[in-house]
């Protein structure tokens, strides 16, 4: 079975969630609907989770996903 990956940046939020999970699909699906519930107020039902599995990406494929509130970078300090 192959990893999959939930980036919350790909998905509206008010609270610019940039939570990212990866593992084996059973263990993102179950993550990330804890998550949906706890944390976006969500409600389980099998609408969100077939959403939820929708919207999982293979493990390296969410290349380009939007970064929101980059922190500025201050020159000379790393």
């Amino acid at each position: 079975m192959s990893r999959k990956t939930m980036d919350c940046r790909e998905a509206p939020s008010e609270s610019n969630c940039s939570l990212t999970i990866t593992g084996e699909e059973d263990e993102v699906l179950r993550a990330a609907v804890e998550h949906a519930i706890s944390v976006h107020g969500e409600k389980d039902s099998p609408e969100l989770r077939e959403m939820i599995r929708g919207s999982l990406k293979d493990e390296g494929s969410s290349v380009g996903a939007p970064i929101r509130n980059p922190e500025p970078v201050q020159p000379g300090i790393h």
